[in-house]
């Protein structure tokens, strides 16, 4: 009884594991790197996404984390054009 319950529970990790790999593999469709330069200070972050704008968005609103604080310096950064947008994956 203990064989069967052992191996029930390696299928469905391995079911598990299949699924996670499955949903998530469309999610690095695209990789970049994006550096913002923001009242003199600057930020170089990488992102991935299931879209080019998605990965840009999140390399931006990550380095502008990194360099602005409260929701006003926030915003202004993210709508600062990036110095450096350099793409390491695009499918």
């Amino acid at each position: 009884m203990k064989k069967l319950g052992l191996w029930i529970t390696l299928i469905l990790g391995i079911v598990f594991a299949a699924i996670m790999y499955t949903s998530t593999r469309g999610l690095r469709s695209f990789r970049v790197e994006v550096c913002i330069n923001y009242q003199g200070r600057s930020a170089c972050r990488t992102a991935s996404g299931a879209t080019e704008e998605a990965a840009m968005r999140t390399a931006r609103d990550n380095a502008c984390a990194m360099i602005s604080s409260g929701m006003t310096d926030s915003i202004a950064c993210q709508n600062t054009p990036p110095s450096k947008v350099a793409w390491l994956e695009k499918k």
